[in-house]
């Protein structure tokens, strides 16, 4: 495991780009973590006889994410776009075992 250091602690590139290999691996695992609530929203859509898509609560992810992003300082249109694409996929998954394609 690498041990965690601010920006302004890393003392060269390879200590940088160490942190930048750790912030990944931890995003990663934590996109993992959410694809099992997604499987878990599969569940509970086929019981309730639920779309895959939900067009409120599509928008309301993404406009909870846009806020996130405007609080951090990131780019809200960059956040935007990436969870766009992250819910379509989680979407098609669940339309896939739901059956809707």
């Amino acid at each position: 495991m690498t041990e965690r250091h601010p920006p302004q602690d890393c003392a060269d590139m390879a200590m940088l780009r160490q942190q930048i290999d750790r912030l990944d691996r931890d995003l990663i695992a934590r996109l993992a973590e959410r694809a099992s609530y997604i499987d878990r929203a599969i569940e509970l859509k086929t019981e309730n006889g639920w779309p895959a898509r939900i067009p409120a609560r599509v928008e309301e992810v993404v406009m909870n994410a846009r806020t996130t992003a405007e609080a951090t300082g990131l780019d809200p249109d960059l956040i935007e776009a990436l969870w766009r694409q992250l819910v379509d996929w989680s979407i098609a998954r669940e339309a896939r075992v739901i059956r809707e394609e």
